[in-house]
């Protein structure tokens, strides 16, 4: 397993690399359309996100549970640590008929740096219908710990394929 950092792939007008993003983490506030499909139902639309950007990954939404349709989270216990945020709770996702276990997550009290997240869910896009930023289907960062969201105007490469774990 390589520890070097892979050589960043080409970026392009209006694009941004993941190279680019800091270590720790930054929270950036994020005004563009972000809607959620699952069951064949929209189950999340806002334009008052935020995005969590960090070195190799692509951004993590999190919305605010007001612009969340009511029922389609249920809160389970199971939880996770991030030296950044602090500790997350996670939710089953419930849309039309389906049920998907453990797939958003939010933090009711996460450190300063990331306390305006408090009360917002982000979801992982792989367990979805689907995810957009803006009218962009987003496809989903590979592995399933991350939950990244991948746009055209983001460059990779990303963590998350085998092999990544110590970049």
């Amino acid at each position: 397993m390589s520890r070097q950092r892979p050589a960043p792939d080409p970026v392009g007008p209006g694009m941004e690399s993941v190279w680019d993003y800091p270590r720790p983490p930054a929270l950036e506030r994020v005004h563009r359309r972000i809607r959620v499909v699952f069951g064949d139902e929209i189950i999340a639309d806002t334009t008052n996100a935020y995005r969590v950007l960090e070195t190799s990954h692509p951004p993590n939404f999190y919305l605010p549970r007001t612009d969340i349709r009511c029922g389609s989270l249920v809160r389970v216990d199971r939880r996770s640590f991030c030296e950044w945020k602090g500790t997350a709770h996670y939710f089953d996702v419930v849309g039309g008929s389906r049920v998907e276990a453990s797939a958003a997550w939010g933090y009711d009290r996460p450190n300063a740096a990331f306390a305006p997240i408090a009360g917002h869910v982000a979801f992982y896009a792989s367990a979805m219908d689907a995810c957009y930023v803006d009218d962009e289907q987003v496809e989903p960062q590979a592995g399933s710990f991350y939950g990244g969201w991948i746009t055209s105007d983001v460059a990779g490469p990303f963590k998350g394929d085998p092999g990544t774990e110590a970049w």
